[in-house]
């Protein structure tokens, strides 16, 4: 499999109230997993910059990219695949942006650890650099699936149980 360097950063520390190591070593864990399963894209070396941040901004990122005024869990801005880089360096796959308190709050709805439930997020983004979608019916459960596997890889829970057939 290519090289892929992971970035990680706080942008809001007082929306992640575990120790910042450990969020960080989640996140870096379930990229890296997730990457490990579906592969990157073509050879050399990746980058993907992911950021730890507050409601205010994932929701002024929503409602600019998305046109949503409303915090969300997590937010996915893939590179464009043919963004050519000079020799030996990395290509940006995209960033991943997360939202400290909709993710604690979902996490105690679901009645998960925040970590289990961050991972989760994660992976669930970085399918969505690697070009998983889940708007088809056939796409959701292919990206289901992928993320069920994932996080069984890493000891984790199955991040969409309890909840309802859709």
């Amino acid at each position: 499999m290519p090289d892929c360097d992971i970035s990680v950063g706080i942008a809001s520390p007082g929306d992640w109230p575990e120790p910042h190591e450990r969020l960080e070593k989640t996140v870096r864990e379930a990229a890296r997993a997730a990457l490990a399963h579906a592969g990157l894209p073509g050879p050399g070396a990746w980058e993907v910059c992911i950021m730890l941040g507050g409601d205010d901004q994932v929701r002024a990122l929503n409602a600019q990219w998305r046109g949503k005024d409303a915090p969300t869990n997590v937010l996915s801005f893939p590179a464009a695949r043919d963004m050519p880089a000079p020799p030996g360096e990395t290509r940006p796959l995209g960033d991943l942006v997360l939202a400290g308190p909709v993710v604690r709050a979902e996490a105690g709805a679901a009645g998960v650890p925040l970590r289990e439930h961050l991972a989760g997020l994660t992976v669930h983004g970085i399918l969505h650099l690697l070009g998983y979608d889940h708007l088809k019916e056939r796409e959701r459960r292919e990206m289901e699936e992928a993320e069920r596997r994932i996080m069984a890889r890493l000891g984790l829970g199955d991040p969409y149980a309890g909840y309802e057939e859709r």
